[in-house]
């Protein structure tokens, strides 16, 4: 096997480094570091795929390496973010010893962890799921960690309105079973690839990329989470009007 067959998986292993870290770096109450490596691991996570198609070096290996990969980096690392962000709301302090709290309370806090059993359903539903080639079928594990990951840098910036938002516990423990539906949910998800760039076939992607701009100019890295908000919501209005239709 030639070098260039082993470039994609060397830059998923490398997704696959940032998600670790970041879980280390979250668990140690780095909330803005971790969010910083998770972001680092999406690019990582797009560019193997590009390299992949680029190089035409597609292996059964690396389909289960990326899986694998997400999993870390955006199963798991995004909810140890979001664990410690409850532990803060819920236990007022991000360094509180989590087994003098009481029983309900460490139910609370440990609570985003659901999400990653969920994410691993996601992940293994999409990889038997023939259906899933042109679009998504549920939110992706990818959008899901990176939503929770730019709040949890919102969290311990304080950079605009949104972090006086997300101190609320009750908010973010909505996320929980919101994000664990979305997940393995039969909601079809357009994706942001194109074909072509013809405005009426590619109207939802446009509105969506010019709506997200704008919110990234408006809001920084908390601009994440509302595009990926508004991904959702601009998925299940198009659903909405193929069954009308």
């Amino acid at each position: 096997m030639s070098v260039k067959n082993h470039i994609p998986n060397f830059i998923t292993s490398l997704n696959l480094l940032c998600g670790a870290l970041a879980a280390f770096y979250a668990l140690n109450g780095k909330l803005g570091t971790a969010a910083l490596l998770i972001f680092a691991g999406a690019l990582f996570d797009f560019t193997d795929g590009f390299a992949a198609r680029m190089l035409k070096a597609y292996s059964p290996m690396g389909k289960e390496l990326d899986s694998l990969a997400d999993m870390i980096s955006f199963g798991f690392a995004p909810m140890a973010i979001l664990h410690m962000m409850l532990k803060q709301t819920v236990l007022g302090d991000i360094q509180a010893d989590f087994f003098q709290a009481n029983i309900l309370n460490q139910a609370f806090v440990l609570s985003p962890f659901v999400i990653t059993v969920f994410s691993g359903l996601r992940l293994a539903k999409f990889n038997v799921d023939t259906r899933q080639t042109e679009s998504f079928i549920g939110l992706t594990t990818t959008a899901t960690g990176l939503f929770i990951s730019s709040l949890g840098f919102v969290f311990v910036h304080d950079l605009n309105w949104l972090n006086d938002l997300i101190q609320n516990q009750w908010l973010l423990l909505t996320f929980v079973p919101v994000f664990s539906f979305l997940l393995v949910s039969e909601i079809p998800m357009f994706s942001l690839k194109f074909k072509n760039f013809k405005l009426l076939q590619n109207l939802d992607k446009f509105v969506l990329l010019l709506s997200g701009l704008i919110m990234i100019v408006w809001l920084g890295v908390g601009g994440i989470a509302v595009v990926i908000a508004l991904y959702v919501f601009f998925s299940v209005i198009k659903l909405v009007f193929v069954k009308i239709n």
